[in-house]
């Protein structure tokens, strides 16, 4: 599963209602890649097809990087872009609304060091930043179990 590998830590008094996180794991593939740096907005309303950043609930000093994909009684159905690297909703279940942090809103893959040749180059500047938006999708994937 994606954990990140910073936070800014949402609640103290003054804190900034952006973060900066880094995804580590594939199970946010093809959406988000290991490495990828995160902005995320902290206590941004949630919808259906979001990707949220939120605490694991079986161990909350590890925070994910998942999909809100339904609502439920007691939380939100997430689950991971990647269908085969699993740690979502599947394994632990509906994630309580003050375990979600908040709402990811930007993605910048960094350049990776082979990339040098101007055609490479010129590939990494168009797409390095991205918004990351919802999807609203009926795919299988994103339907909860």
């Amino acid at each position: 599963m994606p954990e990140l590998s910073q936070e800014t830590e949402r609640g103290r008094a003054g804190a900034p209602p952006f973060g900066l996180a880094e995804v580590t794991g594939p199970s946010m593939v093809p959406t988000l890649y290991h490495g990828d740096q995160l902005v995320v907005q902290y206590g941004a309303r949630v919808r259906a097809g979001d990707v949220v950043v939120l605490r694991h609930p079986f161990q909350q000093d590890l925070l994910v990087v998942k999909r809100a994909v339904e609502r439920r009684d007691g939380g939100w159905w997430v689950l991971g872009d990647n269908a085969y690297a699993g740690g979502d909703s599947t394994d632990y279940g509906t994630v309580p609304d003050e375990l979600i942090l908040g709402k990811v809103r930007l993605r910048y893959r960094p350049r990776k060091p082979g990339q040098r040749s101007p055609l490479a180059v010129v590939r990494w500047a168009l797409s390095a930043a991205r918004p990351v938006l919802a999807v609203r999708s009926a795919s299988r994937r994103l339907r909860a179990r």
